[in-house]
């Protein structure tokens, strides 16, 4: 069964699992996390040391000689403050720490992740949806950045805290007093975690109704013109409108959910403290305990629920980082379809020679391919041509190990390509694709793409031999223009001449050419035909092509029909024998 790809909705069980997954890339910097720690723990202690100081400074005011008003007072103030400031300064230290641990695994992980999308076979990244995909990385890394900081700089601290808080409590004012903390404590917390829960469903409510109402408002602007032509403003008012209503019930029930909620923690809170107080002012003036002591108490008491107060936000946030890392690990075990043998080769491919041998392959149980048996000579060429849906394409994806095939075998220079690492195998191969897609740089980094390394100069001769030059000089900025996102501000001409300056600068034995010129206009297409003759020079080329006078001087073509062979030899013979070549160059030159 596959790994899901993504996810649109939340995971209802927590996983704790993925912390162990987690721990991993948390490694690199031990003695950065135990310093951290470290630092947690005296933060802590000197947190719970400050109303301490405030009882002693308390008790000394209320029973102070004229004397010591001034010099002890002054002196716990002044402790007092030193811890506060210590208290800060050892937190900074603490998150500064672990901010570095934090940060090195995000990297870490983001480029696992991004790595491993990249080594997934084709067929993933055919059913993929981007934008879920991107979303997914997206929010497991901020998971992993919001785990981190809330479970070892608010969770963790404040567990530390009620530990210590309730020891102290049964150490020096007995078992009641405990007893209520942690009471009260368990209660807040059950409530909070209990309540959270089902507010969820209100938050998801309000966050599909959101989620739908912008897409209905988007998806209205962008048909703008047919909203016009068909007088349909007051339809789709009338249906954004009934979305914002959805939106609008949501909200509120998630407003009353969250009234509920902080309800019901300010009650604990409130029986709490006033329990608390309640039982040191009956000490107090029964004289068993002090008034500092009492002060103690309450400052105790405040400290304990400060924190406790984001609870219900923070259990909710780390349920929600949890599912999305969760989703981010789902796509690391993800195993590819296709990947290298134990001890593939790696070796000089230099003559690019290429073989199918009983080929046959099938794709979501329909036959693309069928005994499909051909050679191509180092130095020649070899066109595969036929009707749409024939399987011409599906030979270069195979070649190109994209997919595996069922039966047969191939080789390029007798070398079998599913011996060989995927790396030495591309490499050996430059395409010019029927489709290119260009990064969103400059005219120059695109064509640098084909080697990244090449200098300005090898990049200059492959624009020469791809006669891009005359149309580089026509722009302002030369080859620094920017050509837009998927290359959109070129034409389709001038994006096949990028594509072959990248091949050229590749510099492969073997040159695929996948309909490179199905597409383009006559004046285009002899352009770009120019440029792939001075290409061809000293490689060998295999060439797929819809247009049939692009390969009239082919060493040999092979017709394709339904995934078979049915003819093959050149130009010439082929016209002579009065098949389905000669049928197809019919029609294309019939008129």
């Amino acid at each position: 069964m596959r790994p899901t790809l993504y996810f649109d909705g939340p995971i209802d069980q927590l996983n704790w699992k993925v912390l162990k997954k987690l721990w991993p890339y948390l490694l690199e910097f031990k003695g950065r996390i135990a310093l951290a720690l470290l630092c947690l723990v005296v933060a802590k202690m000197a947190s719970v040391g400050l109303p301490f100081v405030l009882k002693s400074l308390v008790d000394t005011l209320s029973s102070a000689s004229t004397e010591q008003m001034i010099s002890v007072p002054i002196a716990l103030v002044v402790a007092y403050g030193a811890m506060r400031l210590l208290n800060t300064v050892i937190s900074e230290v603490r998150d500064t720490l672990f901010g570095r641990v934090t940060e090195r695994a995000i990297r870490r992980l983001g480029l696992s992740v991004f790595e491993h999308l990249h080594n997934l076979d084709l067929a993933f990244h055919l059913e993929r949806r981007t934008g879920g995909l991107s979303r997914d990385i997206e929010r497991g890394t901020s998971g992993v950045s919001f785990l981190m900081r809330f479970m070892v700089f608010n969770i963790v601290p404040t567990l530390l805290e009620i530990a210590l808080v309730v020891g102290i409590l049964f150490y020096n004012y007995g078992w009641l007093y405990a007893l209520i903390t942690l009471s009260a404590v368990t209660t807040y917390i059950l409530f909070s975690v209990m309540a959270t829960e089902w507010r969820t469903g209100f938050v998801r409510e309000a966050a599909k109704a959101d989620s739908q109402s912008n897409t209905r408002a988007i998806d209205s602007l962008l048909n703008y013109e047919t909203v016009k032509y068909f007088n349909n403003e007051g339809y789709e008012s009338e249906k954004y409108d009934e979305a914002l209503t959805q939106w609008e019930t949501a909200k509120r029930k998630n407003r009353l959910s969250l009234f509920a909620l902080n309800a019901g923690q300010a009650l604990i809170i409130s029986v709490a403290m006033t329990l608390m107080l309640a039982f040191a002012a009956q000490h107090v003036s029964q004289g068993v305990m002090t008034i500092g002591d009492f002060v103690l108490i309450n400052a105790f008491m405040m400290q304990l629920f400060m924190p406790l107060n984001f609870l219900g936000f923070v259990y909710r946030e780390i349920r929600g980082a949890l599912a999305n890392i969760e989703r981010m690990f789902s796509l690391l075990e993800r195993v590819p379809k296709i990947q290298d043998k134990q001890g593939a080769l790696r070796p000089v491919i230099n003559r690019g020679g290429l073989r199918f041998e009983n080929v046959h392959f099938n794709y979501d149980g329909r036959a693309i391919l069928n005994d499909v048996s051909f050679e191509l000579l180092p130095g020649k060429k070899v066109a595969i041509v036929g009707d749409s849906g024939a399987g011409k394409s599906t030979i270069v994806k195979l070649l190109f190990r994209f997919y595996e095939a069922q039966q047969g075998k191939i080789f390029i220079d007798d070398h079998d390509i599913t011996s060989l690492t995927q790396d030495a195998l591309r490499q050996a191969i430059a395409i010019v694709p029927q489709d290119t897609v260009l990064f969103n740089d400059t005219l120059l980094e695109n064509i640098r793409y084909g080697s990244p390394h090449a200098s300005d100069e090898q990049v200059k001769q492959a624009i020469k031999m791809a006669h891009l030059s005359g149309f580089v000089e026509k722009l302002n900025d030369g080859w620094h223009t920017k050509v837009g996102e998927r290359g959109l501000k070129l034409s389709g001409g001038e994006k096949q001449r990028v594509a072959i300056a990248r091949a050229i600068l590749k510099d492969s034995p073997l040159l695929v050419f996948d309909e490179a010129t199905s597409s383009l206009d006559s004046h285009s297409e002899q352009a770009i035909l120019t440029a792939l003759k001075e290409m061809e020079k000293g490689h060998t080329s295999l060439v797929i092509a819809h247009r049939l006078s692009t390969v009239v001087d082919a060493d040999m073509i092979l017709v394709l029909s339904q995934g078979r062979v049915v003819e093959r030899g050149d130009h010439q013979a082929l016209l002579e024998a009065k098949g389905l070549y000669h049928k197809l160059w019919t029609v294309q030159h019939q008129h």
